[in-house]
């Protein structure tokens, strides 16, 4: 009868169902527990570690996390370190102190800035003129004396009027000789030669003083600059405490750093992700045989086999002469109860 194979099918189906369902609850167990493991190994777990130089500490809460680290530095390094923190405050005040210090070098720089600046405002041409003149003035109560020595001379000498060597336009153009006495003449003459040779030392005055405003204000930044680098200089002593007391902290901090690199060996990630899925692997290898129902199988196989349903249709049909179907319940495992 065609309800038997119908009836015998769907109840294969129904224990091939439940079967099915039970063994993906308990592969996901198991891969939720294998999860679980997995992370539990691959945690974190650092250890305390003691040195000379310090200690280091860490704590976990109640699931087992870290909470907090930290490390303590041995006393007596603390000590040097608390020295250390003196010398630093006095060279902390020593910088404060250098600005004030150094003050006057700027005052002296800006000094000869200005200095430089009146000097640069004449020019060469005006400084060479101002020197000719100094020295002409210089010059002159000399040149008079002998002027006056001159003429005397000449008069007594009964000579005073006697003039001679003129000369005419020289080819330059210039004017020539006047006439004269041999001593006027030569007496003139060095004059001229004197006034040419004050002629060219004052054009390398004026020179000169342009290059030495210049040369001040270059002196002027040098003193600024030496100032500036004092100040900076009277950082020195401060920063080297500082650097100090790093070094010795950094040595405290040694315990703290070498428990946290213990703590991440310790994890042990290669292994972790080998256990986690070696768990898998096995969760999904069972998951197959869980799923397995040899009487879900047999009814849906049965089910197809024609001989099989007749013989089971003529033997329900001899109960009671009435062709009812007899369908048999199942336990709470998928079992048929007969």
């Amino acid at each position: 009868m065609p309800w038997i194979a119908a009836g015998a099918s769907i109840a294969g189906g129904l224990l091939g169902g439940r079967s099915a369902r039970s063994a993906a609850n308990t592969q996901a167990a198991a891969q939720i527990e294998a999860a679980r493991i997995a992370a539990e190994e691959a945690r974190f777990r650092p250890v305390g570690v003691t040195t000379r130089f310090g200690s280091s500490q860490f704590q976990t809460g109640p699931d087992g996390r870290v909470s907090g680290a930290g490390y303590t530095l041995d006393p007596a390094f603390r000590a040097y370190q608390d020295r250390f923190m003196g010398l630093a405050g006095g060279g902390l005040t020593q910088a404060e102190l250098a600005q004030k210090q150094f003050a006057p070098l700027g005052l002296a720089g800006q000094g000869l800035f200005d200095l430089g600046n009146k000097y640069l405002a004449t020019s060469p041409e005006a400084a060479a003129a101002k020197y000719m003149a100094d020295q002409q003035n210089l010059l002159a109560p000399t040149r008079e004396r002998q002027l006056a020595g001159l003429r005397n001379n000449l008069f007594q000498t009964g000579r005073g009027g006697l003039s001679v060597g003129a000369t005419g336009l020289r080819p330059g153009g210039g004017l020539g000789l006047g006439a004269s006495n041999p001593e006027m003449e030569a007496y003139y003459n060095a004059l001229a030669q004197q006034d040419a040779a004050l002629a060219a030392q004052s054009m390398e005055a004026g020179q000169r003083q342009t290059a030495f405003g210049a040369g001040l204000f270059g002196t002027g930044g040098n003193l600024m600059t030496q100032g500036y680098q004092g100040q900076t200089a009277a950082l020195g002593p401060y920063e080297a405490y500082l650097a100090q007391m790093r070094q010795i902290e950094a040595l405290g901090q040694d315990p703290l750093n070498i428990g946290i690199n213990i703590g991440a060996k310790g994890q042990s990630t290669a292994g972790a992700q080998a256990l986690y899925g070696g768990g898998m692997g096995a969760a999904q290898t069972m998951g197959g045989a869980n799923a397995y129902n040899p009487f879900a199988t047999a009814l849906i196989q049965g089910s197809q086999n024609k001989q099989l349903t007749s013989g089971i249709s003529n033997l329900f049909s001899g109960r009671g002469g009435m062709d009812v179907p007899y369908i048999p319940t199942f336990d709470e495992y998928g079992n048929p109860n007969f």
